[in-house]
């Protein structure tokens, strides 16, 4: 029999899903001090107080060729967790992204009527737009976290509800724009612009190069201007200093600071992800390039249907921010791109204010205490007609 007190396996499987998890957790734990959480994280998870069957340290592998290397543990993570919901020993199950897996698992939630909330739904509008089915079939209540789409989920039978993105509570820098720049020392004078080539190996080995010869060619072009480039918690700065060698741009390299540094720069050049709506709703002008091994891009694009790349701009709904993708991404490109940015006060000014509507569109402050507001509610609901049956 299952104790009065709310048990729910949560699953997260990246470290974004494992931020977002703590916070889902804690939120949680406020309205229902005696809930119980178990189930798949990282760090962040663990001090929020989930014990963790297994971590995500292995869990973020991309790649097909990468993935099968670590198949028999992927294999069973999934087997276990499965047999998890299978012990109905939980009274709810929280799925966060990661939908590779997660909708086996909600799945198998439905299964042994264990009712699924699923934080930060699957991109069906991008791609694979047949789960819609499954989710229909398996998710209790689906929280997205992008405004457009609550329809697109609702129209599709799905019990859907944007209650906002959790960028809103997290995108805040810590001092005002004069404050940061003159921590960095940058001159007011001259213009700043931040280098962003993503919180990826990867990602650096394809976008940190081609950045900057673009800053040499603003630079040769501007006569002067500063360059600030701030280092995901995942990436050794070292590899950053072994790649600019002699760094004769003076670009300055700043660790765990990536929302001051956004807003102190007068444009961006940054990588395609979830950092471009960061920049957004901080009101940054970007351009904003992305680059992939030729089959990679060959089969996302038969994959995927979407006619935007970037976070902000699929948000927006339209190229907000310049977007330079595959064979575009080169210094001439790019740095033709940023000045015209650099030269057009009144663009820049006009792209600010496109930026800063953006983000009111994204909800209200306080996201993960309203997410936790309905899950609280419906396990109460549920509580309550199982104590009076009709």
């Amino acid at each position: 029999m299952k104790d009065k007190h709310p048990h729910f396996l949560v699953v997260a499987g990246e470290a974004s899903g494992d931020l977002h998890g703590s916070n889902l957790v804690s939120a949680l734990k406020v309205l229902q001090p005696h809930a119980r959480f178990t189930g798949m994280g990282g760090s962040r998870m663990r001090e929020a107080g989930v014990e963790t069957l297994f971590g995500i340290e292995r869990m973020g592998t991309v790649g097909v060729i990468e993935v099968l290397g670590e198949f028999d543990h992927y294999y069973k993570v999934y087997r276990s967790l499965m047999k998890e919901i299978a012990s109905c020993k939980y009274d709810g199950v929280i799925l966060i992204d990661y939908p590779t897996l997660n909708l086996r698992l909600a799945k198998q939630g439905r299964r042994f009527d264990c009712p699924v909330f699923f934080f930060i739904s699957p991109q069906i509008w991008a791609w694979r737009k047949g789960r819609i089915k499954e989710i229909r079939e398996s998710v209790r209540k689906m929280f997205v976290i992008l405004p457009f789409e609550e329809k697109l989920y609702l129209d599709a039978g799905v019990d859907a509800e944007f209650l906002g993105h959790p960028f809103i509570d997290m995108v805040h820098p810590s001092r005002s724009r004069e404050e940061s720049r003159e921590k960095y020392s940058l001159d007011p004078e001259i213009k700043t612009i931040g280098l962003l080539p993503g919180s990826r190996m990867n990602e650096i080995n394809s976008l940190l190069d081609v950045m900057v010869q673009a800053a040499e060619k603003i630079r040769s072009e501007l006569g002067s201007c500063q360059f600030l480039l701030p280092i995901a918690d995942s990436i050794d700065p070292d590899i950053i200093r072994e790649r600019l060698g002699s760094n004769p741009l003076g670009i300055q390299l700043i660790r765990g600071e990536t929302y001051d540094v956004m807003n102190s720069c007068d444009t961006l050049i940054i990588a395609s992800g979830s950092a471009t709506l960061e920049a957004g709703i901080l009101g940054c002008p970007m351009v904003i390039v992305y680059k992939l091994n030729p089959l990679t891009y060959w089969l996302a694009r038969l994959l995927v249907k979407v006619p935007l790349v970037g976070l902000v701009n699929i948000v927006a709904e339209e190229e907000v921010a310049t977007e330079l993708i595959q064979d575009k991404v080169t210094a001439k490109n790019i740095s033709e791109e940023v000045l015209v940015l650099l030269r057009a006060p009144e663009k820049e000014k006009a792209i600010r204010e496109r930026l800063l509507k953006l983000r009111d569109s994204l909800g209200e402050p306080g996201v993960m205490k309203a997410v936790a507001k309905r899950i609280a509610d419906f396990m109460d609901e549920l509580n309550s007609n199982e104590e009076n049956p009709v």
